[in-house]
């Protein structure tokens, strides 16, 4: 099978797995979420953490709905921090993790520390990853944020209440160089918060995530990297973002992506040090759908640095002339 059949094959099953979502609508992801998702492996599937051989430190901002108010309340904008840290064992399969995520939406805040550990297996092109994760989840409900009506009489009306509870997931990944397809689950142990009355509580619902992407190199040092990732709250709820990523000389990026009944978004990065390991990028997202109750743009920033201490190799490219093959 040529590559050119592959990508067909890839578009045909997005394009499937979209109309799938599509029919089926409605959507409240708890996990927060983030456009360039595509640097935040690791965050959504633990098989992922290490698979590059070299340690990587990433850091995000996301300010969603900018200028957004409410009618009651301090009315802030969701405002999202996430830090993640990978690295591989030397000369081992294994790989390990750490993520740490700030979560500020109306009148909660929460706050992930989770621990990875991963083993990644190559057989021929294939290479398989596995892993999982187990961390701490802190949900922290500000009382006086909240507009009652009828409120119990148990129920405080002022205040906070912070809960802390275990957390656990786990993720595959496939990839074969140019396809890669992954798999993963968060909050598998569906951790519940009752803020100090059993009367009231909130499940830390279980997110599914199927990642699937293709790359292509057309021309020179020209990438182009169509993927989607699929969302889904339990067995019922889905979402879904598609982008399109082009990259030039290990350099510069750019590139769109949409996100289901929400919003567009331009995406754009650039790498700096003559090995390319820094790299900076931004996100900016505009509304399309929803804008009675939200603000109709959102900025992400991101900061990431890969180091390795894997000495580099030349891909050997074949030379023909009139006369010499090699």
């Amino acid at each position: 099978m040529n590559r050119t059949s592959d990508l067909v094959n890839f578009f045909r099953a997005a394009g499937f797995l979209l109309l799938l979502l599509v029919s089926v609508g409605g959507y409240a992801q708890q996990d927060p979420q983030f456009t360039q998702y595509m640097y935040a492996g690791n965050y959504f599937n633990p098989a992922l953490a290490g698979k590059s051989g070299a340690l990587e430190f990433s850091a995000f901002h996301r300010s969603q709905w900018q200028g957004y108010t409410a009618t009651s309340g301090a009315g802030n904008p969701p405002t999202t921090q996430l830090i993640t840290l990978q690295n591989r064992l030397k000369k081992k399969n294994f790989g390990y993790g750490l993520t740490v995520v700030n979560d500020q939406l109306g009148a909660t805040s929460n706050l992930e520390v989770n621990l990875q550990g991963s083993y990644h297996r190559k057989i021929q092109r294939i290479q398989l990853s596995f892993g999982g994760y187990l961390g701490v989840s802190n949900s922290t409900l500000d009382f006086e944020e909240l507009q009652f009506v009828n409120p119990e009489p148990s129920l405080p009306l002022a205040g906070t209440e912070s809960q802390m509870a275990l957390d656990m997931g786990a993720g595959l990944m496939v990839d074969r160089g140019d396809f890669y397809l992954g798999l993963s689950g968060r909050h598998l142990n569906q951790a519940s918060y009752d803020f100090g009355d059993g009367n009231y509580a909130n499940r830390l619902q279980m997110h599914n995530y199927l990642l699937m992407g293709y790359r292509m190199r057309p021309m020179g040092q020209l990438r182009i990297e169509p993927s989607i990732l699929l969302k889904s709250l339990g067995t019922h709820t889905l979402s879904y973002e598609v982008s399109v990523l082009a990259t030039l000389q290990n350099k510069v990026n750019g590139g769109i992506a949409y996100r289901g009944e929400e919003s567009v978004s331009l995406i754009l990065g650039y790498s700096l040090l003559k090995d390319n390991s820094l790299k900076l990028g931004y996100a900016f997202d505009l509304v399309v759908g929803g804008l009675d109750a939200k603000s109709p743009t959102s900025h992400e920033l991101m900061l990431r640095y890969a180091w390795s201490d894997v000495s580099k190799t030349v891909n050997r490219v074949i030379q023909r002339t009139p006369r010499f093959r090699f």
